[in-house]
C-alpha cells in the first residue's frame, strides 16, 4: 500500500531570485515558468525573492516589475497554480489584488516567527479574495520546540491553511526539525491546518532535514531545481523526490522532467551551481537567513574585511530577514578594529 501524497512546491523563480539579485527579466521567468508547469509541482512561486512589492533599494531592485512578472508568467502556464509571497509592511491588499487580477492561486504571507501576529490581517484578505492561503513562519531555529508550535498555532487560528516551519539560515539539525515539526502538526490540526517545512542547504541538510519533515507529519514541502536558492540552496527536488518514491510516498512530481528542466533550461542561466562554500557554511553554523549571504560578500569587497566573520557578527547579533544592511555596519566595525 502506498503511502500519502507529499505536496511539492517549486521556488526556483522566487528563492531563486535571490541567487541571481533578481535579476530574472519577465522574459526570463516566463520562459522558466513555461518549463516548470510540466514537472507536476503542487504549485509554484515567482517574483521577488522577498516577495511582492520586494524590489526596492533595501532588498535589491528586480530586473522587471511585480505587473510584469505576473502578467507573463500567467500567459505561459497551463496547469500548475501560481504562487506569490506577501511580507506585511512591504506588501499590501493592492499587491494582494494584482495577483489575484493575474490568476494566482496561493498567497502565503511570511512574517517573523515571533510576530505572526501581523500576518492576522493579510491572512484574512487574502482568505476573503479566495486564495489558498499559507503562511511562512522564518527563522524557526532560535526558537525553543515550545516555542516554536506556539506560534505555528497561532497562525493556524488565524485562518492559514497550511502553516510552514522555515529554517532560512539552513542551521536546523534532522532531529531539531522532526520535533518541532511533529509537535507543531498536532496543533495547527485542532485548527484544520496543515504543517509544512522549507529548509536551506547551508550545512548540507536540507533534504535530510526535509525527509524528517515528512516522518513528522509535514504535507507540503519546498523544493527548488537543482536546489537552486538563497544562500546554499533550497532542498533540491531531484534528490528529494526520488527519495520520497523510494519510500513510497506520492509527489505528483515527474522525476525525469524535473532533472531534464534543471538541467537543460535552468543551468545555462545561472551564473554558478549551487556548490558549498566556506561563508554559506557560517550561516548554518551561525543561523543567519540565507538573505543576507550576497549582503554579506558585497560589504566584505568594500571594507577588506572576511565576509565569514561578517556573518558570524550578523549571527552574534541575532539579526533576521529584513536586516540585510547591518552587514555594512559590521564590516565597517570589523575594518577599523583590524587597523587598530
Amino acid at each position: 500500500m502506498r503511502k500519502e501524497t507529499i505536496h511539492l512546491v517549486d521556488l526556483t523563480l522566487r528563492d531563486g531570485m535571490h541567487a541571481v539579485s533578481h535579476q530574472f527579466t519577465a522574459e526570463t521567468m516566463a520562459g522558466l515558468a513555461g518549463q516548470i508547469d510540466s514537472v507536476g509541482y503542487e504549485s509554484f512561486e515567482i517574483g521577488h525573492g522577498n516577495g511582492l512589492a520586494g524590489s526596492s533599494l533595501q532588498y535589491g531592485f528586480a530586473a522587471s516589475t511585480d505587473e510584469e512578472y505576473l502578467a507573463a508568467v500567467a500567459g505561459a502556464v497551463k496547469k500548475t497554480p501560481i504562487s506569490i509571497v506577501i511580507i506585511p509592511g512591504i506588501g499590501t491588499r493592492y499587491e494582494l489584488q494584482i495577483a489575484k487580477d493575474a490568476g494566482v492561486k496561493v498567497a502565503r504571507i511570511a512574517t517573523q516567527i515571533t510576530e505572526c501576529d501581523i500576518g492576522k490581517q493579510h491572512i484574512a484578505m487574502a482568505r476573503d479574495m479566495g486564495f489558498s492561503t499559507r503562511t511562512l513562519l522564518p527563522h524557526a531555529s532560535p526558537l525553543s520546540v515550545e516555542d516554536t508550535v506556539k506560534y505555528a498555532e497561532l497562525s493556524a487560528s488565524f485562518g492559514s491553511q497550511v502553516v510552514y516551519i522555515l529554517d532560512g539560515g539552513g542551521a536546523m539539525l534532522p532531529n531539531e526539525v522532526y520535533e518541532r515539526v511533529a509537535r507543531a502538526r498536532d496543533a495547527v490540526a485542532k485548527h484544520g491546518a496543515q504543517i509544512g517545512f522549507h529548509g536551506h542547504n547551508n550545512l548540507s541538510l536540507a533534504v535530510a532535514n526535509s525527509l524528517e519533515a515528512v516522518r513528522g507529519g509535514a504535507a507540503y514541502i519546498d523544493t527548488c531545481l537543482r536546489g537552486f536558492g538563497a544562500g546554499a540552496g533550497n532542498c533540491a527536488v531531484e534528490p528529494f523526490a526520488a527519495a520520497l518514491e523510494k519510500q513510497g510516498y506520492e509527489t505528483g512530481v515527474d522525476l525525469l522532467m524535473a532533472m531534464d528542466v534543471g538541467d537543460t533550461v535552468l543551468k545555462p542561466l545561472v551564473p554558478k551551481p549551487m556548490e558549498l562554500n566556506s561563508d554559506q557554511v557560517m550561516l548554518g553554523r551561525w543561523g543567519v537567513y540565507s538573505s543576507f549571504l550576497l549582503f554579506a560578500r558585497r560589504a566584505g569587497e568594500a571594507y577588506g574585511v572576511d565576509p565569514r566573520e561578517i556573518i558570524k557578527g550578523i549571527g552574534m547579533r541575532g539579526c533576521t530577514e529584513g536586516q540585510e544592511h547591518v552587514c555594512i555596519e559590521v564590516a565597517y566595525e570589523l575594518a577599523n578594529r583590524n587597523r587598530d
